[in-house]
């Protein structure tokens, strides 16, 4: 089975050895994206809401760049900094994922200075 990689310069360039996402059959894997807002590459302005709008919007240019969409994700992983931060964070999810809603787990780590969350997502696609 060949593996093929994808990158748009809709989101953030990669900062090491990884791909933004890899397909192997029907399996797209999009590696976590963070608040980075493509342009400037600098973390947006804000707080929890605006980085968890910059990185699903992230996440969904990668998506469409390998030929997906959000309905077509069926994992997604969510790292965030603060349990406070959990309910705004969710409000924003909502208005990108809709039902059916895909399998989530979210978990309160620590991440680089300023950054507050980081999402990674896998797709399956027909």
């Amino acid at each position: 089975m060949k593996t093929q990689v994808f990158t748009t310069e809709n989101a953030p360039t990669p900062v090491g050895p990884y791909s933004q996402a890899v397909r192997r059959g029907n399996i797209i894997s999009v590696s976590g994206q963070v608040g980075l807002d493509p342009a400037t590459n600098k973390l947006v302005e804000g707080g929890i809401a605006e980085q968890t709008r910059q990185t699903l919007s992230n996440l969904e240019s990668i998506l469409k760049n390998a030929g997906a969409s959000f309905a077509d994700v069926v994992t997604v992983r969510i790292y965030i900094t603060q349990a406070a931060d959990f309910a705004p964070m969710n409000e924003v999810y909502a208005k990108f994922l809709s039902e059916p809603f895909p399998c989530r787990t979210t978990v309160f780590v620590g991440l680089p200075p300023g950054m507050l969350v980081e999402i990674d997502v896998l797709a399956v696609i027909d």
